[in-house]
């Protein structure tokens, strides 16, 4: 007989609750771009549809709403850690260039693209985890 293992009835729920809160602070990236709210003083401002933040912002809020959800968490995790890792070395990383130590994600302020896109791409390979649409969805069919 197999023991209970805290480990395999907990992580599933771990796992739901880092895509849920992963997918809300990641939303409202999104919200910021796309409908400027809610406002920081970080935030450069109205950004265009079809500019490349544009289209950042409009993976951010629903790719994050999908996420938040459960709804093909997988496939949409795969993209939102691809967006970071752009996000990190199309953006951040050559604006550190000309600082003083700008190389390190916390100087060129890409510490938070990096995590997420890690993050992401751990969701990727795990899975939603509890709490899910999808698993509902498969509970149906």
């Amino acid at each position: 007989m197999r023991g209970w293992s805290p480990k395999e009835h907990y992580s599933r729920f771990a796992l739901g609750a880092l895509r849920i809160v992963s997918g809300l602070l990641f939303l409202q990236h999104g919200m910021q771009k796309l409908f400027l709210w809610p406002i920081s003083e970080h935030h450069p401002g109205p950004v265009s549809l079809l500019s490349v933040a544009g289209v950042a912002g409009i993976l951010e809020f629903f790719g994050g709403m999908a996420v938040t959800l459960g709804l093909r968490t997988r496939a949409v995790a795969f993209v939102l850690s691809g967006e970071m890792a752009v996000a990190y070395w199309g953006i951040h990383f050559p604006a550190g260039l000309h600082m003083k130590d700008g190389f390190l994600p916390v100087v060129n302020q890409g510490d938070l693209a990096i995590l997420f896109c890690f993050v992401f791409l751990y969701i990727f390979f795990a899975g939603p985890g509890a709490w899910s649409i999808e698993k509902v969805i498969r509970k149906t069919h």
